[in-house]
């Protein structure tokens, strides 16, 4: 059905205005009524966050997000344009997106002085209708509200004739959505110009003595940090923000592991066949939550989601390329292969010095180490483990790499057919890329448990028995000249 075009089809079609906060608090109620989602992609937050916000929408509240860094706040703020109508009736040609039956800006009122009903009509989308500025200390208030433009002026119109004016991006985002990330950032006079939006809902520039009334939902975000205790931010501002919502990391590491499989940009080859045990993502979430709490790592920066995320990335490179050198088809990350996530958590921690100093690379080792153990615990128990140990106390020795093809991990499972038992709690394919996974996994996990002695070596390491064993009495075992491998 053809839209209307001019003020009077408008008018005869029945439409009727809505201000932003009662159009997103209908579309809301509509939602929620369906049982619809109201915020996709977006893990972790069903029964915290996403609440609160609903909250606020309901009850009309401009709405401030606090949350450290990685905390799908900005993503939050932009699905709330999804709860917008499709499309809106604004005055074609107008800068702020005037309301046709009754304009605010001097351009379209005198317009409609002049035309009458016979003002032409345009018809503007959801995504139109969201400006958002990341706030940083050189923003203006110019860049914000607005200022004079000298080319109008060149024009023929006098200075003080409010069309003169060059709007910024709040004025712009009239009967939409407006956001501004970190706002702390902005300046002390652009927070004060806030004041007036907030509260009397209209906005003064450069000195014109002009009132605009915008219709607008104002969202902001800001590090609890800059926000509750360095006073970046000014008092007064901070209680026009009717609402406060805080944000947080996933609390379960399965959460972690959700949001990992739905960020991450690994696009694969078509003959690429790539398969990530669970347990290989649970250490990747792991080292994140291990790093999260700590105390050697600055907490109130935060440690991003977007550290599994590039952690997890980097592992699956790593076995693309040790697949593509072998010719392996099936592509199976190792723990091997977490060597590569040195370079992608490097950057992703602040380092709080207390106690005994450690590099970044020494920390990111240990946390590696935790995340390994505690899901290794959690698939096993080293008391059951106790003929794969004996082999080893009793000479067995096995070598891996990242470059080692998955072949020749076979020959553990087949001088230890008990290893087999024990893969099976891993609820895995029994091909030998898999296999090769399972078996550094449980001997890293054994080390770990100080049950196998580990010797680093280029691109891997050496596994043997512990203390008693014959070759830490004697050396390596031997049958004839030849050290027994598995």
């Amino acid at each position: 059905m053809e839209k209307p075009s001019t003020v009077r089809e408008l008018r005869e079609s029945g439409w009727r205005y809505r201000s932003v906060k009662e159009e997103l608090a209908a579309n809301l109620l509509h939602r929620l009524a369906a049982g619809e989602v109201i915020f996709p992609g977006i893990i972790g937050y069903e029964d915290t966050v996403i609440p609160d916000i609903e909250n606020a929408i309901l009850s009309g509240h401009d709405l401030i997000i606090l949350g450290e860094r990685g905390q799908a706040k900005s993503r939050l703020i932009r699905n709330m344009v999804d709860l917008l109508d499709e499309y809106i009736p604004v005055i074609e040609g107008c800068e702020i997106n005037d309301n046709p039956f009754n304009p605010v800006c001097r351009s379209c009122r005198l317009r409609a002085i002049e035309l009458g009903d016979r003002i032409p009509v345009t018809w503007l989308h959801r995504e139109e209708r969201y400006g958002e500025k990341l706030a940083t200390p050189d923003a203006s208030i110019a860049d914000i509200f607005g200022e004079m433009d000298p080319i109008k002026v060149a024009e023929g119109k006098y200075l003080s004739d409010e069309r003169v004016i060059h709007f910024g991006i709040l004025p712009r985002s009239n009967r939409g959505i407006f956001a501004i990330n970190e706002l702390p950032d902005l300046a002390e006079k652009v927070q004060v110009g806030l004041f007036n939006i907030l509260e009397e809902r209209d906005v003064q520039i450069k000195g014109f003595k002009i009132r605009l009334p915008l219709d607008i939902y104002i969202v902001a975000t800001a590090n609890p940090e800059d926000y509750t205790h360095r006073g970046r931010i000014i008092t007064p501002l901070k209680d026009r923000y009717s609402s406060h919502v805080r944000t947080h990391y996933p609390d379960k590491r399965d959460g972690e592991v959700a949001i990992v499989d739905q960020e991450h940009h690994i696009h694969l080859a078509p003959k690429e066949k790539l398969s990530v045990p669970l347990y290989m993502k649970e250490i990747i979430a792991g080292i994140t939550f291990e790093a999260r709490k700590s105390p050697e790592i600055n907490q109130t920066s935060g440690v991003s989601v977007r550290m599994s995320i590039s952690n997890y990335e980097n592992l699956v490179a790593n076995a693309r390329k040790r697949a593509l050198r072998l010719h392996e088809n099936e592509i199976v990350p190792r723990i091997s292969d977490l060597a590569a996530v040195y370079a992608s958590s490097r950057g992703r921690i602040e380092l709080e010095y207390t106690g005994e100093e450690r590099t970044e690379v020494e920390l990111i080792e240990i946390l590696i180490q935790r995340a390994l153990k505690n899901i290794f615990d959690r698939y096993f128990r080293v008391s059951e483990l106790g003929p794969l140990i004996d082999a080893f106390e009793k000479g067995a020795v096995m070598e891996v790499s990242a470059d080692m093809p998955s072949i020749e991990y076979l020959g553990l499972y087949e001088h230890l057919p008990v290893l087999n038992d024990m893969v099976s709690r891993l609820k895995i394919e029994k091909t030998p890329a898999y296999l090769a996974s399972a078996a550094e996994f449980i001997l890293e996990g054994l080390h770990l448990n100080r049950k196998l002695n580990k010797k680093a070596k280029a691109r891997g390491a050496l596994y043997q028995g512990g203390m008693n064993s014959p070759m830490s009495r004697r050396g390596p075992t031997r049958s004839g000249d030849e050290t027994i491998y598995l």
